[in-house]
């Protein structure tokens, strides 16, 4: 019997496809071979003995700690628990509280619609939120002022700028200043917004009718600029910023886990927040990221995400705009955001700051283990991240951990990654 055309084409692509290799899976975080991208694994338990000492003296509850090198995975690893009471160990996919660690995704989104043409990097940020016209800067009370002058003001030589915004030298702090009272009574003071019952805009354009605390592009003050920045992606895309981060930016890059509120049936994958403080470890603030009003969109500080998640962002900056094959912004672009924009106004983990984050042009200031050209940045809650072009690394260690007591792990990870680098 004459087996038909179809069937017989059918068993042979089935039998050919037998004689194929299979697709290699992911080797489970155990089984990473670090070796093979020049780490030292028997360094690379420095590593490990370090933060597990900071778990097993209760100066942190836990965290996730990521390296990768050449977009491979080198070392992912959890450590300790993520709800001490409950006894919930820390998970490679917990989702942490990244605040100020947004500040790169808003980044990333205005460097995308400025390649889109929406708006020049000079452009004064009036000409999208008017509220920032006429703006004044708060000053000391001058000489001979009356009795009780808390502050006196003076017209700003120039508007706000865009790049003043991605540089933090627009004038803006998190309220401190001469004029902090009239942020207090704006309920403007500090970098939480998740509380807040009301959208971006209306916390924006009440920002925009205070004194600034310096003048446009003359001193790097760090602030509320980044949030300035998140209602700007919302005027020009005509999104909200959560949209716009989960159609452009989480989407693509299929980070599956960030948002801006989490998603009540998450909520278990959340670590809870500790804080060291009068010599023991106990619960931190938790924040309104799961009951909240779920309102007012924070670029500068209110993201959530996981390790993998926020690595995929980073590996997608380190390979110059591009992941597996969707890319986000051109290779100049995020040659520009790393380059030194502030000049010698920014002395501080390095002498350089780029668009969003800090820059290291300067080993010998740096002073400690690191990369000329490397960049990166961290969060109130205690995580910190890295870039490196020139070793081609990613690495970043996630936590939630605040007030921080004085700890220094966030920053001693570093070295601690950098000594197990042999090749």
């Amino acid at each position: 019997m004459k087996m038909p055309l179809l069937l017989r084409s059918a068993l042979l692509l089935a039998l050919a496809g037998l004689a194929l290799p299979l697709a290699a899976a992911p080797k489970p975080a155990e089984m990473l071979d670090p070796a093979s991208l020049g780490f030292d694994p028997v360094r690379l338990k420095r590593l490990d003995a370090v933060i597990q000492d900071n778990v097993n003296r209760r100066l942190i509850a836990g965290g996730v700690m990521y390296i990768a090198r050449d977009g491979r995975t080198a070392h992912l690893r959890a450590y300790g628990q993520q709800d001490i009471e409950v006894g919930t160990p820390m998970a490679t996919n917990a989702i942490f509280r990244i605040a100020s660690m947004s500040k790169a995704v808003t980044t990333v989104a205005v460097m995308m619609l400025y390649e889109e043409g929406k708006f020049m990097l000079h452009d004064p940020i009036e000409k999208y939120i008017p509220a920032f016209k006429n703006s004044v800067v708060a000053i000391p009370p001058p000489k001979g002022a009356a009795p009780g002058t808390k502050f006196g003001t003076e017209k700003a030589k120039r508007p706000i700028q865009i790049r003043d915004l991605l540089t933090h030298t627009a004038g803006l702090t998190y309220g401190d200043g001469p004029a902090v009272e009239l942020y207090k009574e704006a309920k403007l003071y500090g970098w939480y917004f998740a509380d807040k019952d009301e959208p971006l805009a209306a916390a924006i354009d009440r920002l925009g009718k205070l004194p600034l605390h310096g003048q446009p592009g003359e001193v790097y003050q760090y602030g509320y600029s980044t949030d300035v920045l998140g209602r700007l992606v919302e005027v020009v895309s005509g999104l909200p910023l959560d949209r716009f981060f989960a159609e452009r930016i989480f989407g693509p890059l299929k980070m599956v886990d960030s948002c801006f509120f989490l998603p009540p049936e998450k909520e278990p994958r959340l670590a809870k927040v500790y804080g060291y403080e009068n010599g023991k470890l106990g619960l931190g603030d938790q924040g309104d990221y799961v009951r909240g009003p779920r309102k007012c969109f924070s670029g500068g500080a209110g993201v959530l995400s996981t390790a993998g998640d926020y690595a995929r962002l980073l590996q997608m900056l380190l390979n110059k705009g591009e992941l597996d094959g969707v890319r986000l912004l051109s290779r100049k672009s995020v040659e520009l955001m790393h380059q030194n924009h502030t000049g010698d106004k920014y002395r501080k983990d390095t002498t350089a700051f780029g668009l969003g984050f800090w820059v290291n042009q300067d080993l010998g200031y740096y002073g400690e283990l690191g990369s000329e050209g490397a960049y990166g940045w961290g969060s109130a809650y205690f995580p910190q991240y890295l870039v490196d072009p020139k070793e081609r690394i990613v690495a970043l260690f996630m936590t939630q951990h605040r007030p921080s007591g004085g700890n220094d792990l966030n920053q001693k990870f570093k070295v601690l990654m950098y000594q197990a680098l042999v090749k």
